[in-house]
């Protein structure tokens, strides 16, 4: 087993994380945590999603957040444009990179957008053309790719699917996405090595939650795949509304502890990342969901 020496986290916390908030955050406190973000040595952050106020609304604001970011220099801003609609006002604020996502269940798929699989992969095939002309990077993300509130466990022959589709279209990256958080670590496996059927290793991650405590340990099962990209939450912000009590996304600080452990080298300041991670918690009324923000939050207190 060989571990890769390096990971790069994308932190999706200001896009994933905060969009199903029933509060109101305001776009002013969005662009603070995006700024603290970068601040703690995150290169790769999700910022904001381009659809329709009526079903998130949450993201009302994404053009006033991308415009009042400042912006560093090789950090990459990401942003989610499921329509051309979308797309369309997403390219007005001069993202990095596109993002896509397509479900690796065909009742997750009906129930949500009531079209198939490969029917959801044709709404998307204009989206990614457009993005690819203007230069725009593209990722894609595989949800429900271990297990679907509908239908139960996802064979990874799905995920291999929906891989093969996206690459067909020229999405350049593809993550599989543990939606619900169902999946342990040898199932993990089997569905990455599905997605690696069809991209390179280094265009392959992972973005897992952490309902039944098990993120952490998919993280390490995939490390050991070689997988050196992963998704990551601030603060362990975001939950799946399909899974009644699940935890979200897993926390940015908990696998930055994590990686920094196992001498795997991340280019993140813990000590900043645990600072956004409790200005945003403040903000929110609410402790982080993250344990090494809450040890170290603590020791700070009893320092």
């Amino acid at each position: 087993m060989k571990l890769p020496p390096s990971v790069t986290l994308v932190e999706v916390g200001p896009r994933d994380g905060l969009q199903n908030e029933k509060q109101a955050v305001p776009a002013s406190v969005k662009i603070e945590l995006v700024h603290r973000l970068q601040e703690a040595g995150l290169k790769n952050i999700e910022v904001t999603s381009f659809v329709s106020p009526k079903w998130v609304p949450q993201m009302a604001d994404n053009a006033q957040v991308m415009a009042g970011i400042q912006r560093k220099v090789g950090v990459r801003y990401s942003v989610l444009a499921p329509n051309m609609q979308g797309l369309e006002a997403a390219l007005r604020s001069q993202p990095d990179e596109i993002v896509v996502f397509g479900a690796a269940s065909e009742a997750f798929s009906q129930k949500n957008i009531n079209c198939s699989i490969s029917e959801s992969m044709e709404r998307f095939r204009p989206v990614v053309a457009a993005a690819l002309a203007q230069g725009v990077a593209l990722r894609g993300a595989i949800s429900c790719a271990l297990g679907c509130p509908y239908e139960g466990e996802i064979a990874p022959e799905r995920v291999a699917l929906v891989a093969q589709l996206m690459r067909e279209m020229g999405v350049q990256h593809v993550g599989v996405a543990d939606t619900i958080g169902v999946g342990t670590p040898r199932k993990v496996q089997a569905a990455l090595e599905a997605a690696l059927r069809h991209y390179p290793l280094d265009a392959v991650s992972g973005h897992f939650h952490d309902t039944y405590g098990q993120a952490l340990a998919n993280t390490l099962a995939a490390l050991e795949l070689g997988i050196a990209s992963f998704d990551t939450s601030v603060a362990g912000l975001g939950g799946c509304p399909y899974a009644k009590g699940a935890t979200g996304n897993v926390a940015t600080e908990d696998v930055v502890f994590m990686l920094h452990g196992m001498g795997i080298d991340t280019g993140i300041d813990l000590e900043r990342l645990v600072d956004a991670s409790a200005f945003i918690s403040q903000h929110l009324q609410r402790a982080p969901n993250s344990r090494a923000a809450t040890a170290l939050l603590s020791r700070r207190h009893a320092a």
